[in-house]
């Protein structure tokens, strides 16, 4: 026998009203989470909104050649979640799978940025080493592995793959 209102079982419909608040407050409170950085030399500033999609170490050969090192680690926002402050220079080229990649990068230090790839519109890839505080972001994944270098040692836990994933955003991780 139920006495009162709060010992009564929740209809489904109560339920899915209630899990649907918690991933509503859930998201707002991850959409409030706010990641600030810049460049080297502070003409360039950022805040990007939110929970990355994904962080990544990249091995292509690109991220290799623009970071100076084995590797880029890269954190993907949502374009509208991330917003740019400063003057900054841009470098197109074509990926090796003809995608159109845009990085950007201070003119003034030279601090690469971030970047943008024509197969996945309406996102960019900040590199982590900008962020003023990056130690709240986990590398999830190794991408074009085949290219790693034995000198840059990976932790081996993360999944790795030879070259880019047929993946997009949405997909999730």
């Amino acid at each position: 026998m139920h006495s009162g209102k709060g010992d009564r079982p929740a209809s489904e419909g109560q339920i899915k009203k209630t899990r649907t608040q918690k991933e509503s407050t859930h998201m707002n409170i991850e959409k409030t989470l706010i990641h600030r950085g810049g460049c080297l030399c502070g003409g360039v500033r950022y805040e990007a909104a939110g929970t990355p999609v994904v962080v990544a170490h990249c091995h292509c050969e690109d991220c290799q050649r623009s970071s100076g090192a084995g590797h880029s680690t890269g954190a993907m926002f949502a374009s509208e979640n991330f917003h740019l402050q400063g003057k900054t220079a841009q470098y197109v080229l074509e990926s090796s799978r003809g995608n159109q990649v845009t990085k950007l990068f201070c003119p003034v230090c030279g601090n690469s940025i971030l970047g943008s790839n024509s197969a996945m519109a309406g996102f960019v890839t900040v590199s982590l080493g900008t962020f003023d505080d990056s130690s709240l972001l986990t590398p999830q994944v190794v991408v074009f592995a085949r290219n790693k270098k034995p000198w840059d040692v990976m932790d081996e836990s993360l999944p790795t793959f030879d070259t880019q994933p047929d993946w997009k955003p949405a997909d999730g991780i």
